[in-house]
């Protein structure tokens, strides 16, 4: 087959689909590699290491797209993209498929059969292809970073000439995969960390990486291990939960997410006003409107001395290993579905079939 990999052109995006690892096992698979021209910059992968492995260097997106068979991208293309691409190939990429509509309507029109990485499913056999994880791994370990960076005070507790500093309290609401990142993450730095989570199963999980467990009588396990929507008497539990608990903690890592719904809102205007000045608030799910009730997107806001932060794809401001981790997710997909040389795109497969979007001229 020939393989194209695009630049990425969102605001913000500096991953790169493929990397030269994995183009090289590609090609040792005796498929043609095409790379537009800087495509691996932003994530310190120059064209050179392309070569070096057998890769094709191309000097725009349109003549790597000519003649390819699959092509790779992280974001989804733009709909002036969906020109370019060849008709009835194969579409690799996050696809945003439940707010893509006219998009997803143009990649049928061009009978390109297209994979929304972010539908992988959640089992034990597709567990290496899950982009969501492995980019959560990126997010949870990278907001602790950003949020101690702003916290006006040390983490772990230190001895010194001046006195005994005591160590910071961080609270993370959301145990999944960047919960747990986040958790483990300032536990190396020393922090006293406790979590929250409406599915009582993570409880284990996070005691496990040595932090306390904030719970409340609500539980809200849906399909594949994520969290569902609650209802009002069990929402107004858990605000409860989590008001209690939040007045005495210094950084907050809000990471909680339901798949396809708004970000869940666990913490309020008051909760935010309980809180220590100094503190700050971390929100992971700023990009799908926030945890917290005054978190805005892509800003730092400042509320009676709490710092409330909605940074968005975190997972790229760690390009190099995000880009290696969602790389090597794709390349466990090709093993997967490619048979006798070509990617068999088979609605009937069980991990290709949920995360094909269009295919045949069809929206699915």
């Amino acid at each position: 087959m020939r393989v194209a990999v695009l630049k990425e052109t969102a605001a913000r995006e500096r991953r790169v689909a493929i990397s030269p690892a994995t183009a090289q096992k590609l090609i040792q698979q005796k498929h043609e590699v095409v790379v537009e021209c800087d495509a691996g910059v932003a994530a310190f992968y120059p064209d050179q290491e392309y070569q070096d492995v057998g890769a094709a260097i191309a000097p725009s997106a349109a003549e790597a797209c000519a003649g390819a068979t699959v092509v790779c991208k992280v974001q989804p293309p733009e709909l002036a993209q969906v020109d370019l691409l060849p008709q009835g190939c194969v579409l690799i990429s996050l696809l945003a498929p439940h707010r893509s509509a006219a998009l997803l309507d143009a990649l049928a029109l061009r009978k390109v059969s297209a994979l929304a990485l972010e539908l992988v499913p959640r089992t034990t056999k597709a567990q290496s292809m899950d982009v969501l994880s492995s980019q959560a791994t990126v997010a949870g370990y990278q907001a602790v970073l950003l949020g101690a960076a702003r916290l006006g005070r040390f983490l772990p507790m230190l001895t010194t000439a001046a006195g005994t500093i005591t160590p910071g309290k961080v609270f993370v609401l959301g145990a999944g995969v960047a919960g747990l990142q986040a958790i483990a993450t300032a536990k190396r730095l020393g922090a006293v960390v406790s979590a929250f989570d409406v599915r009582p199963a993570v409880k284990e999980q996070v005691m496990s990486l040595g932090a306390t467990f904030v719970e409340a009588e609500a539980r809200a396990e849906g399909a594949g291990g994520y969290a569902k929507e609650l209802s009002e008497d069990e929402q107004a539990r858990v605000l409860e939960a989590i008001a209690k608990h939040i007045k005495g903690v210094d950084l907050v890592i809000a990471t909680a997410a339901i798949p396809g719904k708004p970000a869940p809102r666990l913490v309020t205007r008051s909760m935010v006003e309980s809180m220590r000045p100094g503190s700050t608030i971390l929100d992971v799910a700023a990009e799908t409107g926030g945890n917290c009730e005054l978190t805005v997107g892509g800003e730092d806001v400042v509320h009676h001395g709490v710092t409330i932060m909605g940074p968005l794809n975190l997972a790229s401001t760690l390009p190099n290993h995000a880009s290696f981790m969602f790389s090597r997710n794709i390349q466990s997909l090709f093993d997967h579905a490619v048979k006798d040389g070509q990617f068999q795109v088979d609605p009937a497969d069980a991990i290709v079939g949920p995360i094909t979007v269009t295919h045949a001229g069809v929206v699915r």
